[in-house]
């Protein structure tokens, strides 16, 4: 069963697939489409058109500008801004305040599985992939490879980190394994892949 709490600004317009959660004072706007299972926090911001994949959840006070795609259970931690301009500007050259016509908005794309850290800052256009994970008050510049593990003031890849979120162990040269799940990843190039048994 899909719920909105009373305080919630849900546009008619938007669809929300069942068993999804709006809590209190939380706004969705128009032609956004939310999956089944999502949870959008106390104040979470939902721009007009944004996407987001089953089992996704936004917490307290984050904001995802239009036209951000979160994929498949991506995880967006409190107070988190997915940005949507990359020349902010409040007027025209001429002096004369922006209207929505004078600007394209850009977005960020968040795959299956990943999650932004509270507080921290994606600055579209760019791409976090899956099962990546951005550390608290990170400001991601770059595009994040899948299942890196990104920090800093601009965010730089730290580690890897596997689908159960803690970071991997090196078990050979280029060979890495999860120490929860015991699943194993192939290094190659800056990137990291699943082992195929």
């Amino acid at each position: 069963m899909t719920t909105i709490a009373d305080s919630a600004d849900v546009s008619p317009d938007a669809e929300l697939g069942e068993g999804t959660k709006i809590w209190h004072l939380a706004q969705v706007r128009e032609r956004a489409v939310l999956g089944r299972d999502c949870v959008v926090g106390r104040g979470a911001y939902i721009g007009t058109g944004v996407t987001m994949g089953d089992a996704c959840k936004v917490q307290n006070y984050a904001l995802v500008y239009e036209p951000a795609e979160l994929g498949q259970g991506v995880f967006i931690g409190p107070a988190v801004v997915l940005t949507n301009d990359t020349y902010p500007r409040s007027v025209t050259p001429d002096g004369t305040l922006k209207l929505a016509d004078d600007w394209t908005p850009v977005g960020v794309a968040i795959r299956d599985g990943a999650s932004i850290g509270a507080r921290a800052v994606c600055v579209a256009p760019v791409t976090i992939g899956r099962w990546a994970m951005v550390a608290a008050g990170s400001v991601v510049t770059k595009d994040v490879p899948d299942f890196a593990l990104v920090a800093g003031v601009p965010a730089r890849r730290i580690r890897w980190v596997g689908k159960a979120g803690v970071p991997l162990e090196q078990a050979e040269d280029g060979i890495w394994t999860c120490p929860r799940t015991g699943e194993r990843y192939i290094e190659d190039a800056g990137n990291l892949r699943e082992e195929q048994s």
